[in-house]
This record gives C-alpha cells, sequence and structure tokens, in this order.
C-alpha cells in the first residue's frame, strides 16, 4: 500500500444522521464528523426525509473532514439506511419528491392486498422477504400512483428509484454512476437473490419497470469516482452496503456462523450464513450480505423496530430519565422488575411476528411499581426482542454461533450487556469501536480498491474487543422468558 495515499473515507448516511469517519490504512479512526438531518412526519405512520438534505449535509461533512487530506484519500466506502426510496430524475440530478423512509407505513394497505391475491409465496422464494412496508417496492409503487412527476419521469425514461446509498453515488460522482450493490438491492421486493438479478416477474406484480432501477455491482467494486467539483478531491468509491450488512462485515463477521447485532433505533441482528442459501424459518429475512472479498453470500436477519428508541421515549414522553445514560444506574438499583414488561410495539412489532397492528404494552404494573421498573423494564425489552431473533437463527443458519458481536450505542450500558448475555445463553462481545457500520463501509472500499487483500488484516478489528459471559441461573432465564411471552400474547392485533 502506497502509505503516502492511503486514506480511507467511511460515508454511513444513516436515519437521523450522517456520519463521515477517515481511517488509517489498519481502519483506526482518524477524524470524524457527524450532523443530523430533519425528519418529516406528514400524516399518523408515515416517514419522509429530504434526499437534497441529506446530499448536502453529507457534501459538507466529506469536505471538513478530507480538508487537510485530500491528496491521501485512496478509496471511500458507502453505508445506508436500507429500504428507504428516492425518485431521482437523473436528467436534472434532483428527487421528485421526499424519500419514502424504512419506517413508513403508509403501504400497509397495499401489503395485504398483495398478499390477498397471493403474492407472498413468490417474493419469499425469490427475495428471502416478506410482503411488509418496511421494504422498498411498495414504496417505489405509491409513489408512482401518487406523485405525478414520477409518474411522468418514468415514462420519459428520467426515472431511477434509488436507495440512499445509490442517490449519494450519483451526487458524489457528479451524476455519472447510478448504481446500487447486491445487500440494498436485496431489500426491495424485486431482487432475486438467487439468480443476483431484478426479476421481471417480481416487477410485474409490483408494475415496476427495470430501466426505473439502478445498476447492482458487487460490494466491494467500482462505483466510480468522486467528482472534485462535488467534494474535493478524486478518488474511487469502491465500497456500497446496507447499513446492517456493512455493520456485519465491520465486525469482522466474513464467515458463515458469526453473528451481530446492532443496538440503534431499532435493532437488527444478523448472522452470515455462508455460500448456501439457509432454509428461514417463519418470520425471519433470508438476505444478502458480504464474504470475505465482498463477494455477496446469505445472512438470515431478524429486525426489531424500537430498541434504544425505547429508552428515548423514556426520556422524552414520559420524563423517567433525564438522560438515556441514568438507566443503567436505574437498573442496577433493583433485583428485578417485580413482574413488570415493556413491549414497545409503537409502530408494530417486527420479527419475528410481522404485526404492523400491535401497539405497546406495559403491563404487571402494582402500587409498588415506580420509576425504576419501569425503566429496567424497558431496558429489558431489548434484550428480551434480541433473544427472540437470536435463538431463531441460531437454530436456522447451519453453524454454531459461539459468540453474538455487538455494536451501537446501548453497548455502553454494562448492565444490558451482562443481562443480554445472561437471557441469551450466550457470550455477548462489544466492539471498542461503536462506528462499526461506518468502518464496515470503509473496510469494503479498502478491499474493493486493493488497497489489502484480506479484511482480516486490519488490526482494528479486534482491538479492545470486550466480553460478557452468561451469568443468569437457567431457571431464572426460564421464568423470565415466560413472562416475555406472555406480555408479547397481550400485545398482539390477532
Amino acid at each position: 500500500m502506497d502509505r503516502a495515499r492511503s486514506l480511507i473515507l467511511g460515508i454511513d448516511a444513516g436515519t437521523t444522521g450522517v456520519t463521515v469517519i477517515l481511517y488509517d490504512p489498519d481502519l483506526h479512526p482518524v477524524k470524524r464528523a457527524y450532523s443530523e438531518f430533519a425528519q418529516h412526519y406528514p400524516h399518523p405512520g408515515w416517514v419522509e426525509h429530504d434526499a437534497d438534505e441529506i446530499r448536502d449535509v453529507t457534501i459538507r461533512l466529506v469536505r471538513e473532514v478530507v480538508r487537510e487530506a485530500a491528496a491521501k484519500v485512496a478509496a471511500v466506502g458507502i453505508t445506508n439506511q436500507r429500504e428507504t426510496v428516492v425518485p431521482l430524475d437523473v436528467a436534472s440530478g434532483k428527487p421528485l419528491g421526499r424519500a419514502i423512509v424504512w419506517q413508513c407505513r403508509r403501504t400497509t394497505e397495499r401489503c395485504a392486498e398483495l398478499k390477498a391475491a397471493g403474492h407472498e409465496g413468490v417474493v419469499r422464494k425469490k427475495t428471502g422477504l416478506l410482503l411488509d412496508p418496511y421494504f422498498s417496492g411498495t414504496k417505489m409503487r405509491w409513489l408512482l400512483d401518487e406523485n405525478p412527476d414520477v409518474a411522468r419521469a418514468a415514462g420519459e425514461g428520467r426515472l431511477r428509484f434509488c436507495t440512499i446509498d445509490a442517490f449519494l453515488v450519483h451526487a458524489l460522482t457528479g451524476g455519472r454512476v447510478v448504481a446500487t450493490d447486491p445487500t440494498n438491492a436485496s431489500r426491495t421486493l424485486v431482487y432475486d437473490i438467487d439468480a443476483r438479478t431484478w426479476d421481471p416477474e417480481l416487477l410485474g406484480i409490483l408494475g415496476v419497470e427495470a430501466a426505473s432501477l439502478p445498476e447492482v455491482r458487487p460490494s466491494a467494486g467500482d462505483f466510480g469516482t468522486t467528482d472534485p467539483t462535488v467534494v474535493g478531491f478524486e478518488a474511487p468509491i469502491a465500497g456500497v452496503a446496507g447499513d446492517q450488512q456493512s455493520a456485519l462485515f465491520g465486525q469482522g463477521c466474513f464467515d458463515g456462523g458469526t453473528a451481530k447485532n446492532t443496538y440503534g433505533t431499532g435493532c437488527f441482528l444478523l448472522v452470515n450464513a455462508g455460500d448456501a442459501r439457509p432454509v428461514a424459518p417463519d418470520g425471519i429475512l433470508t438476505t444478502v450480505a458480504c464474504g470475505r472479498s465482498g463477494e455477496a453470500t446469505y445472512a438470515l436477519e431478524g429486525s426489531v423496530f424500537i430498541a434504544g428508541a425505547a429508552i428515548q421515549w423514556l426520556r422524552d414522553e414520559l420524563g423517567l430519565v433525564g438522560d438515556v445514560s441514568e438507566s443503567e444506574a436505574l437498573a442496577r438499583s433493583i433485583d428485578d422488575t417485580d413482574g413488570v414488561y415493556l413491549v414497545p410495539a409503537f409502530t408494530g412489532l417486527g420479527a419475528p411476528w410481522w404485526d404492523p397492528d400491535a401497539r405497546g404494552v406495559l403491563c404487571g404494573l402494582t402500587r409498588g411499581t415506580g420509576r425504576a421498573q419501569v425503566v429496567r423494564a424497558a431496558l429489558e425489552s431489548i434484550a428480551y426482542q434480541t433473544h427472540d431473533l437470536f435463538k431463531l437463527l441460531r437454530e436456522a443458519c447451519g453453524h454454531g454461533i459461539d459468540e453474538l458481536r455487538v455494536d451501537g450505542g446501548a453497548t455502553r450500558n454494562r448492565w444490558l450487556m451482562e443481562f443480554q448475555a445472561g437471557i441469551l445463553g450466550t457470550p455477548v462481545a462489544p466492539s471498542s469501536d461503536l462506528e462499526t457500520t461506518c468502518r464496515g463501509a470503509a473496510l469494503l472500499a479498502a478491499v474493493g480498491a486493493g488497497l489489502i487483500s484480506d479484511p482480516r488484516e486490519a488490526r482494528a478489528l479486534e482491538e479492545g474487543r470486550t466480553r460478557f459471559d452468561p451469568g443468569l441461573d437457567a431457571d431464572v432465564r426460564r421464568r423470565l422468558l415466560l413472562g416475555w411471552d406472555a406480555a408479547i400474547a397481550r400485545t398482539r392485533s390477532k
């Protein structure tokens, strides 16, 4: 590697903000910048983003981070919130409306219609997904139906439905490239994860033209070069992956049987299943991940909609904590919740239930219930939801799972990590780097640009990793999980 030009830029365009990090050749962070962007809620259950704002924030942060090192940037990697759709006019380079965010539930009725018409079987077979508003396909159809500018651009060949990665690739290359990768394509409902192509049958079901979709390129590959008039330097964009697959790669989970959980607004547990497609149990998704060279492999995934957001709810809506960091001390101040359970189904239940009409439940309350019990119940709900996913994924992946690698803000809470290991009965290993999603994109870019031949060469992957071993009595674990199952039953809409 040429040390004179060896820095790697990672861009993480998340759901609430953009993080840009400059890394050295061993994937140690050198400089970081972050900025939030606005969330828009035009109707109950609807969530939108201004794609122009995301682009502008990203470019500003990139310029800020590389200002003194532009000549040293050897490669760029991009990771992104998945499933979010931007209707892009490639002629003007402008979005034709706000992006519809993965959290948006506006297409619940359309998904129900497609299920009633008998389409879920072929969707499940070809994409590994379910018919749920979470995914991109029905968002695309909604935009075609409800936005005349989108429909007109489609008819004139100017439309590209972009996930955020493809939108940023287009922006950073000065409009020269509109491309996505298999991990993002696999979340659209119209990509065959076995044939690795946009599927004509699925496109027909949703009424979306293949010409309105970006090109799919390898995750560690050629996505063009940055335009120096846009970001101030020229370097190859050589790595792209959806945020959860990027975090899997950034955690060093390159091989079958390795697993990670990311604790953020939601919770996303992925197990690398290797080259052979596993049989996914009901409620669990099969998706595309990245192998050691960035090649497409299979993964099993479970998604929790509300994890860290439950603690934010305690802070912002109930005023039970002034800062989320207070939750650990409150949890340690009592021996248990006295039978209190919180099921934070504020936007429905994700995997393995996929019940969009479920609503949150706080149960087991007595006159003696206080702030500590409710706060601890909220923390425990994160661990219980992870347990429900981990149990199914471990059984289905076809590999033994020795530990669960974890990242995200909640891993700072040592009590939660101890409880998580105990309720799983499996060691939990937090990364010293909370930004594994961004690191995964940078690592893919390093591989894609030929800067390293094996991602295990990146020394930062294992440095400072801690480990929490299970310490919960088996009978206590069983009793707690039975109580959780009963609370889930109260939450269900059917």
